[in-house]
């Protein structure tokens, strides 16, 4: 059964650069700004980022959620940035009670803040920061499988009016992305980026689109494009909270590379 929830995955950049408006990130600021006008204002907003793994999965459940400045080198305002949003320990509860009813491993987290991949997409999208957060980590084992389950049991948490957020980037080679483009790097790129188009496409059923996600390291591209693959598996969790194909694809630039945006809506 299809999520009744919105559902996006979204590339989300290079550390604190699109809140810097960084020139290679235009096009990301751009889509992030205009993204919630697409979308219903949830009541909570559920983010899965590629910054956080856990061996058992793990919910922030803090009332007042801290950032987590998790990058390096940047200007000294990088790491004044706020997203004064609330947190959620009710539905961090919930997630949690709904993840081991369905035998996965999981606990609430009091303590760890939100990460980059949380506060600097959501700054652009709610700038108000006046809708509560929480943030499931990914599993350490980065198996594939799990992840799309844990997608599963998302979509079927009885919250209405959630917003669930896979924030990853469907390319994530960091040498690529600061080495000269090539014939070869490009066609990578292009490449897997079909592939996903393609594979998410509407026109496909559930079980196809998680037999060929569970499979993607075989896909044209795929380990060029995800060398480790954490950045990859926010949007397994979408599809398998969505449950079936995607309804809206936009492919952007960003640092001069392909980068999808997906979205169920």
């Amino acid at each position: 059964m299809s999520s009744s929830h919105q559902i996006v995955f979204i590339s989300h950049g290079g550390g604190p650069l699109p809140l810097l408006n960084d020139p290679a990130h235009a096009a990301l600021i751009k889509q992030l700004v205009h993204l919630p006008k697409r979308l219903r204002k949830p009541k909570a907003i559920i983010v899965v980022s590629a910054h956080w793994e856990a061996q058992d999965i793990r919910v922030t459940s803090a009332l007042k959620p801290e950032l987590v400045y998790d990058y390096y080198g940047f200007p000294p305002e990088s790491y004044n940035i706020t997203y004064p949003c609330a947190g959620a320990p009710d539905l961090a509860e919930s997630i949690v009670n709904a993840l081991i009813k369905a035998g996965i491993q999981a606990g609430k987290e009091s303590k760890r803040g939100l990460d980059h991949g949380v506060f600097v997409p959501l700054k652009l999208m709610y700038p108000n920061a006046d809708i509560p957060v929480v943030q499931v980590s990914l599993s350490a084992s980065l198996d594939p499988e799990l992840h799309l389950k844990i997608g599963e049991v998302l979509s079927n948490l009885p919250d209405e009016d959630l917003l669930i957020i896979g924030s990853g980037f469907s390319f994530h080679n960091m040498r690529a992305f600061f080495s000269p483009s090539t014939e070869q790097s490009d066609g990578l790129n292009y490449a897997f980026e079909q592939w996903l188009k393609s594979t998410l496409s509407a026109a496909n059923d559930y079980s196809h689109i998680r037999e060929q996600l569970n499979d993607w390291q075989h896909a044209p591209g795929a380990r060029f494009c995800h060398p480790r693959e954490e950045h990859l598996l926010p949007l397994l969790v979408c599809a398998g909270a969505a449950g079936r194909g995607t309804d809206d694809y936009e492919e952007i630039t960003v640092l001069n590379k392909r980068a999808g945006f997906f979205g169920w809506l």
